[in-house]
């Protein structure tokens, strides 16, 4: 068997791989147009406040009791304040009686969603 001929190598192209970001795990996208956030809730704290964004999930504290549905209307209304929305514009996906929930955003994009819980978290 002949050895490979040696020569300038011709329209070799690499594939082109995605680039790189920032955005954690836990805020993924949705198509067409929504963004799913995974929430960690902390209900009962004195003050709503976001404690952390991990790979896993979003560490929320929220100021309302976890009963009666009161820990996930004041979740919603505190996102909807953090991203500048309206609470219509948000649902739960799942987890409703759970601490882990996945929040639905809808019609804002993956990078405007982490910018702002970032900025809120960084507040603190």
């Amino acid at each position: 068997m002949a050895p490979p001929k040696r020569g300038k190598i011709k329209n070799v192209s690499t594939p082109a791989s995605p680039p790189p970001t920032d955005i954690p795990g836990c805020i993924r996208l949705m198509p067409p147009s929504r963004v799913a956030i995974s929430i960690h809730a902390k209900p009962g704290s004195k003050i709503a406040t976001i404690t952390d964004i991990g790979d896993n999930a979003v560490g929320i504290q929220i100021d309302a009791p976890a009963r009666d549905g009161e820990a996930n209307a004041a979740l919603i209304e505190y996102i909807a304040l953090v991203l500048g929305m309206k609470k219509r514009q948000l649902s739960i996906g799942s987890g409703s009686k759970s601490r882990d929930k996945i929040v639905v955003v809808e019609d804002m994009t993956l990078q405007s969603v982490y910018d702002a819980l970032d900025k809120a978290c960084k507040e603190r």
